[in-house]
């Protein structure tokens, strides 16, 4: 059988800083190969300049590099090269796809570090929670996450950049790019919207808590929230392996359909509003994603895995059905975004069931959105995410940071 040498000098993170390789500056200590072979517990190290000496030595019949489209993004890797590597018969297709796939089942130590991550940044929300007050800027928010997050935990970056949505600002999907930069004043009555994940050695957090500034949620903001953290939970009690993901975004559409029934703002029959798809109005994005080395990772639609055409659906980031060691967001949300919403009420097929003075008190509003990151186990999930969730955990920690917020026990991460 002939050997094939699998070269891995490429990009593994987001960022040109994150890379395999690491250029020693002029003027830092050189450690000996020994010194990398304990660091990284690997067979075999050498300088980079060996690197097409080494290989050659070794005769390979092929050498493998990393070159392919995360189905994401549409990025393309950067593939490896080096002086010396046309003397090679070099493959770039088979190696893609399989360490893709690689990175979407974790490994036991994996998990620890997103555990990790997890806890952190879940602290670094609640300590955001606590210090809160209308009159504050969305970007002392920012500031306060990336803060704790680096001083209590050594992440000195964060996964994403923030998004700290507070008013309508809320409602805006990717809020707190350098267009919007998190500047708001954040005033009394507002709803605070923050979507922030710390990163820990290349492995990402992505949380999103949403909470009144005011410490205390208004009849219609606690009914929205109430059905957010409603097709949240209905999402965690269905996970487990072999359950189809459309499936779980079709579940939190149709939950958010009956609750906003509910409330008052649809009328009619459920069924019938899933035909054309109106849960898309409300929930334009994906229920969720893949989560790791990247915060939206890859792997989310191989060979043989297509994306559902539909309104919503198409916005998923993967279809896959789950398997036991898969790690994912669950981030069902409610919006009122004036476009989709004026979209609707002029699409006769949709407009019949929404309740249009009853609409019109939400104009504004804003958005819900419950972000926790889960972990598919052999009959379920593990909840990474630790933070106050329903109404009365919420108020009562905002209540307790205006003195002493004891710590916020929760109880609700255990395995299921």
């Amino acid at each position: 059988m002939s050997r094939r040498i699998q070269l891995l000098c490429c990009r593994v993170g987001r960022k040109p800083r994150d890379t395999v390789l690491t250029l020693v500056l002029c003027f830092a200590r050189i450690h000996p190969p020994e010194f990398f072979k304990k660091k990284y517990a690997v067979d075999e190290a050498h300088y980079v300049t060996e690197i097409s000496s080494v290989l050659a030595s070794k005769k390979p019949a092929v050498l493998l590099t990393l070159r392919g489209v995360n189905t994401d993004s549409g990025n393309i890797s950067k593939e490896a090269s080096f002086e010396g590597i046309s003397q090679f018969n070099v493959n770039n297709k088979i190696l893609h796809p399989e360490i893709a796939e690689c990175r979407v089942i974790k490994t036991d130590m994996e998990l620890e570090v997103l555990r990790y991550t997890n806890k952190i940044s879940s602290e670094a929300h609640k300590e955001v929670m606590k210090a809160v007050k209308p009159g504050m800027k969305e970007y002392e928010m920012e500031s306060l996450f990336q803060h704790y997050c680096y001083t209590r935990g050594g992440m000195r970056h964060t996964s994403y950049t923030c998004i700290c949505g507070s008013g309508e600002n809320s409602s805006v999907l990717h809020y707190g790019h350098a267009g919007a930069p998190n500047d708001r004043t954040i005033e009394d009555g507002d709803l605070c919207l923050f979507d922030m994940g710390g990163e820990y050695y290349c492995y990402g957090s992505d949380i999103t808590c949403t909470f009144p500034a005011s410490g205390k949620f208004t009849a219609d903001q606690r009914a929205v929230y109430e059905a957010v953290l409603k097709s949240s939970r209905a999402v965690m009690k269905a996970v487990k392996p072999g359950v189809s993901w459309p499936d779980m975004h079709r579940l939190a559409d149709r939950v958010h359909l009956e609750e906003l029934t509910r409330i008052g703002i649809l009328k009619g029959n459920v069924d019938d509003m899933v035909k054309v798809h109106l849960g898309a109005v409300f929930m334009p994005h994906g229920l969720g994603h893949l989560l790791g080395i990247d915060v939206h990772d890859v792997g989310g639609y191989p060979e043989g895995v297509e994306r559902i055409d539909e309104p919503g659906l198409r916005s998923l980031r993967t279809a896959r059905s789950l398997e036991q060691g898969m790690v994912l967001t669950i981030e069902p949300g409610i919006y009122f975004i004036d476009h989709l919403l004026d979209q609707a009420l002029r699409d006769p097929a949709q407009s019949c069931f929404i309740n249009s003075d009853v609409l019109r008190r939400f104009r504004g509003f804003g958005g819900v959105r419950i972000e926790d990151d889960i972990a598919v186990t052999a009959t379920g999930m593990e909840l990474l995410t630790c933070v106050p969730r329903t109404v009365e955990e919420i108020e009562a920690f905002m209540a307790e940071g205006q003195g002493s917020a004891k710590s916020f026990d929760c109880l609700s991460s255990q395995k299921q």
